[in-house]
């Protein structure tokens, strides 16, 4: 049986969308796989990128953020930024190139083998994230793919994909904030307690 999101709802009804969300095991192997890749960039000097559109831009400056600023703990600022901050290149590359090319043209300019690129889709057939996945792995840079429904063409381009659940954009998101949260925990942790970098 299929939910009409259209149809006027109940909080019982929402929350009860998100009951047992985070139950799935493979999240915890996905985590782990990301961390390392992420952690590996890191140390070899290497930079984090992410990407998304809409609400997973916004996760994706966000979650930029956590490792550029800080998480919890006190310590360096680590090499991370989201491809959707500067306006003048989205809005020059996308009136240029057309908006599919907005982060790919970014990636072709930035991105170096041994940086990771997080694209972050929910429905994984976002055609802009599918595209900078796709060069940035030409550029030898290790690609990951935060989405949902079943995954979608996304994970084609994808080293690692952390596989959030199928329902609307919001429910994935929220799956992706809580899990790109416990991977910035976990990076900062890894490199403040093994690598004493604080």
């Amino acid at each position: 049986m299929t939910t009409d999101y259209k149809a006027q709802r109940t909080f019982d009804a929402l929350l009860a969308d998100r009951t047992g969300l985070l139950d799935a095991p493979h999240y915890k192997a996905e985590v782990s796989a990301i961390v390392d890749a992420i952690v590996a960039a890191l140390r070899a000097g290497n930079r984090v990128y992410w990407c998304g559109n809409g609400g997973s831009a916004a996760e994706a400056q966000h979650m930029a953020a956590e490792l550029s600023g800080r998480y919890l703990r006190e310590r360096p600022g680590l090499n991370s930024e989201a491809l959707s901050v500067n306006s003048s290149t989205l809005t020059c590359v996308g009136n240029d190139y057309g908006y599919d090319y907005v982060f790919a043209r970014q990636v072709e300019a930035f991105v170096r083998p041994g940086d990771v690129l997080i694209g972050m889709t929910t429905s994984g057939t976002s055609r802009n994230v599918v595209l900078a996945l796709e060069a940035a792995k030409k550029k030898g840079a290790t690609t990951v793919a935060f989405t949902g429904n079943g995954g979608g063409a996304v994970t084609r381009h994808a080293d690692l994909a952390l596989m959030g659940p199928s329902g609307y954009a919001a429910i994935v998101q929220e799956v992706h904030q809580v899990m790109a949260h416990i991977v910035c925990d976990l990076v900062e942790q890894r490199l403040i307690f093994e690598d004493h970098i604080a």
